[in-house]
C-alpha cells in the first residue's frame, strides 16, 4: 500500500508536520491525522512505521525551531499527537491478531510469533524512531524533545498501554504460554510478514477514513 497520497511523497509528511507546529492551533488533532494517513497509505511494517515517525518529528523540530521558544508546549502536544495515532496502529494490528486466531488457519505458526514479537516493540520503535531524530539536532526544540522520550520510557505511552493491553487479550484468546512463548523467541524474527502487513495497513486506513469522516462531521 505504497499510494500516492500527500503523506506518500518524499519530505511531505516533514514539510506537513512542520507547518501544524508554526500555525500552533489543534497540532494534536493534525499530526495524529497525519501520521495515519501516512502509515495507511503503506504496508503496516517496523521499518515503515519508524521512518514515518522520525520524518514526522524531523519536521517538527524545524517547524519549533522556526516558531521559537513560544513553540515548548506546542511540540509536546505534537508528540501526543504522534503517540495517539500509534495507538491507533496498535488497535489495527489487534484487529488482524484477532481475525487469524478466529480464523485459526491463515497464518502458519511462524508468522503469528513473528507478528506478536514485533507488535510488543510498537512502543520501542516510536521511541527510537524520536530518539533518532533528536540525533544530532540543535536548540531547544531537540532538548525538549530527547526530555519528552527520556519521560516516556520511564513513564509509558498511550501506544505502550495499548500494546500491553492488546496482548493480555492476545494471551486469553490463544495462551499466555503462547503468547510468552512468541515473544521470548530468539530464534524468530521480530517483524510483521509481508501478508499481514498489508491487512494491518488496510485496517488502519479504514480507521484513518473513519475517524476523518467524525471530525469532518464535527467542523461542519
Amino acid at each position: 500500500m505504497s499510494g500516492n497520497g500527500q503523506a506518500g511523497t518524499a519530505g511531505e509528511a516533514a514539510r506537513r508536520a512542520a507547518e501544524a507546529i508554526a500555525a500552533g492551533e489543534e497540532v494534536r488533532r493534525r499530526v495524529r491525522a497525519l501520521v495515519l494517513e501516512a502509515l495507511s497509505r503503506q504496508r503496516l511494517d517496523r521499518e515503515g512505521l519508524r521512518a514515518t515517525v522520525r520524518e514526522v518529528a524531523e519536521g517538527l523540530l524545524r517547524g519549533a525551531q522556526g516558531a521559537g521558544a513560544g513553540s515548548a508546549g506546542t511540540l509536546a502536544e505534537a508528540l501526543r499527537g504522534i503517540d495517539e495515532a500509534l495507538g491507533r496502529s496498535a488497535e489495527a494490528v489487534r484487529a488482524v491478531l484477532e481475525r487469524w486466531i478466529a480464523a485459526g488457519r491463515d497464518y502458519s505458526d511462524h508468522e503469528l510469533r513473528a507478528a506478536l514479537s514485533a507488535f510488543a516493540k510498537l512502543e520501542e520503535d516510536f521511541l527510537a524512531a524520536l530518539g533518532a531524530a533528536a540525533e544530532g539536532a540543535g536548540g531547544r526544540a531537540a532538548e525538549e524533545l530527547r526530555r519528552w522520550v527520556d519521560q516516556a520510557r520511564s513513564g509509558g505511552t498511550d501506544t505502550g498501554r495499548r500494546v500491553a493491553a492488546a496482548l493480555a487479550q492476545l494471551g486469553a484468546r490463544l495462551s499466555v504460554a503462547s503468547v510468552e512463548l512468541a515473544l521470548a523467541g530468539a530464534q524468530v524474527a521480530a517483524e510483521f510478514g509481508a501478508r499481514f502487513a498489508e491487512l494491518a495497513g488496510a485496517v488502519l486506513g479504514g480507521m484513518a477514513d473513519a475517524l476523518a469522516r467524525k471530525e469532518d462531521a464535527k467542523g461542519g
